[in-house]
């Protein structure tokens, strides 16, 4: 058997990373962890203010950098201006992670027609366009690691799902849990055509974290949330900042198509209600 490093399995140093959503929330939390690690990570947000806020707290953490890259990502143009800015400013990227993405409930009865578009459009079809947008600079980063026809450490997109994609959620989310159980899909069918690239594309399927746009369904099932889930509490940053390094980083080489579930065992403790 061959010989490995065991101190480098989890390095993602140096690494160029874009975090989609990654002002706030889980986008942040997974920003801190490969900043933390000494990575160079990019950020994206609506707000030009929230992104610059977040990158001054983060590059006060270090040792890695971030770069604050604001744009709406709902918007294909904004796309575009991301790609292009990343294009002229790095060579390669390493990691894409797809997190930026909305949340809407409402009853069956009233569920507005537009809320539905936008969710399909900013948690879905927006992930589609970047990952298109920023082929050139993940097949670039992939190149750099081909020995032979392997890539020893393939570029990397790692996209945020839910478990509210896998199991019928308990709350009216009707486009959110469709808008997730389609980026899981995506997710596959993108690992299976970049593999043979040297591009892999894994899922991690979030449960319940306290983050703003979880904020209210929490207030209301939190209760609700942890009884069902073996560990009796919510998501940490650590948790999901964790996963996303073990994917980014030589330990997951070798990981494509994969969906994790991040939700300390909610999925398999309810398959007994």
């Amino acid at each position: 058997m061959n010989s490995f490093q065991v101190e480098n399995l989890f390095n993602v140093k140096d690494k160029v990373v874009l975090v989609t959503g990654g002002s706030r929330g889980i986008g942040k939390m997974i920003a801190t962890g490969f900043i933390r690690n000494g990575a160079k990570v990019y950020i994206s947000s609506r707000s030009a203010n929230s992104c610059e806020e977040t990158a001054a707290e983060l590059n006060a953490l270090g040792p890695g950098k971030c770069i604050p890259l604001p744009a709406n990502l709902a918007q294909y143009e904004e796309v575009e201006h991301v790609a292009n800015v990343l294009a002229t400013k790095e060579p390669v990227l390493h990691v894409l992670i797809n997190n930026a993405g909305a949340a809407w409930g409402d009853s069956l009865d009233d569920f507005p027609d537009a809320a539905f578009s936008k969710l399909l459009t900013l948690n879905l079809q927006r992930v589609f366009t970047m990952t298109q947008k920023l082929l050139p600079l993940l097949r670039a980063a992939a190149a750099l690691s081909k020995d032979g026809d392997t890539y020893a450490d393939p570029a990397r997109i790692i996209n945020i799902g839910s478990v509210e994609g896998i199991a019928v959620p308990i709350h009216e989310t009707y486009a959110y849990s469709a808008s997730k159980a389609a980026l899981h899909h995506l997710s596959r069918h993108l690992g299976g055509r970049l593999g043979p690239e040297g591009i892999v594309s894994n899922t991690i399927a979030c449960g319940p974290f306290p983050t703003k746009m979880t904020a209210h369904s929490l207030e209301a099932v939190k209760d609700i949330f942890t009884s069902t889930i073996p560990l009796r509490r919510l998501g940490k940053p650590e948790d999901v900042a964790g996963t996303a390094l073990f994917l980014a980083s030589p330990a997951g080489a070798f990981v494509n198509g994969a969906t994790i579930t991040l939700d300390g065992g909610m999925l398999v403790s309810m398959t007994k209600l």
